[in-house]
């Protein structure tokens, strides 16, 4: 069986319906930010926080894990600057919980879901895995903390791990029923797409002075449905290969700006958005975009959709939800 941690999330939950084809599948989550309706049908749903050692012990007692899949990670890098107790206790301390846990019952095999903001912004050219470390937030630290950790737990014991470090994530699962939604809405798609449909007055960009060619900053996009078949590309590696800790970004290797998001969100709608600048949000870099050739030539790993589609598919959705 798979435990799948954050699997009610947004890209969790879209793992899961791919996972279910091929495996029995435990969901634990505590919906904090995902959702109980996302989760398969045939799955089994235990809600539960990875920091609750006693409730994860009772979890591992009960059903026969063979590997686990982590994407309970707390992930906005604005937050985390003024509380970074919360991401620190929650990547940092649960993961060790959940690890204390696995080798209690000598469950070794784990797909962690990291992000790019461990690294340290370039002003220009594509991401690569040995590019240099150095998260400008609390939440790329703690991120990169847990990577640190599962790499030494790699080293010293009968552990293995094949990291994920993927960009901005967008549009609608494979099956188009579940979207990009968060309560409150941080993501750059969405909050764009809310505006249009009229939910907002304006739309923010959170500072134009960065050093871009149109002053706002530049990121990767990549489709919600792309990164799920990664997971699977690297669970299936995994379980079959002896490579105790392995890294691999996972990107679409194209930035786009963030005015250039809304004027796409502008043409996929056919309606104009009303900007307000605002002044910049703490520990956002000018720019990240991923190089992807170790994952594409290791594991026939393609991004397939281009952000065009990943914005009509997110506005068809939007207003499926609304109406």
């Amino acid at each position: 069986m798979i435990l799948v941690v954050g699997g009610a999330g947004y890209i969790g939950s879209q793992v899961v319906k791919l996972l279910v084809n091929t495996e029995q599948v435990i969901v634990y989550d505590n919906l904090s930010t995902g959702h109980r309706e996302a989760v398969a049908e045939h799955a089994i749903f235990v809600q539960g926080d990875i920091r609750d050692e006693v409730k994860l012990t009772q979890l591992f007692s009960l059903f026969p894990i063979d590997a686990v899949f982590h994407f309970a990670s707390a992930c906005s890098a604005e937050e985390s600057v003024p509380n970074p107790a919360h991401y620190y206790e929650n990547n940092v301390g649960a993961t060790l919980h959940l690890l204390k846990v696995m080798r209690a019952y000598k469950v070794n095999k784990m797909i962690y879901s990291s992000t790019a903001a461990i690294y340290q912004p370039i002003a220009q050219g594509l991401l690569h895995e040995e590019s240099t470390i150095s998260p400008v937030n609390p939440y790329g630290r703690s991120m990169r903390m847990v990577e640190q950790i599962l790499e030494d737990y790699a080293a010293a014991y009968d552990f293995q791990c094949t990291v994920l470090r993927y960009f901005n994530v967008a549009g609608v699962d494979a099956f188009a029923q579940n979207g990009d939604s968060h309560a409150p809405e941080t993501h750059l798609i969405p909050l764009v797409l809310r505006h249009l449909s009229g939910e907002t007055e304006t739309v923010q960009i959170y500072g134009d002075d960065y050093d871009t060619a149109d002053g706002t900053y530049i990121r990767d996009y990549l489709c919600v449905a792309d990164l799920a078949k990664a997971h699977i590309l690297a669970f299936e590696a995994l379980m079959m290969e002896q490579k105790p800790f392995t890294i691999y970004n996972v990107g679409n290797e194209r930035g786009y700006s963030v005015k250039e998001i809304i004027q796409l969100c502008e043409q996929v709608t056919q309606k104009k958005a009303t900007i307000e600048i605002a002044k910049r949000r703490n520990g956002e870099p000018a720019q990240l975009i991923a190089s992807a050739k170790k994952i594409r030539q290791a594991l026939g790993w393609e991004a397939e959709k281009d952000l065009h589609i990943m914005v009509e598919h997110a506005w068809n959705w939007h207003l499926l939800q609304k109406y």
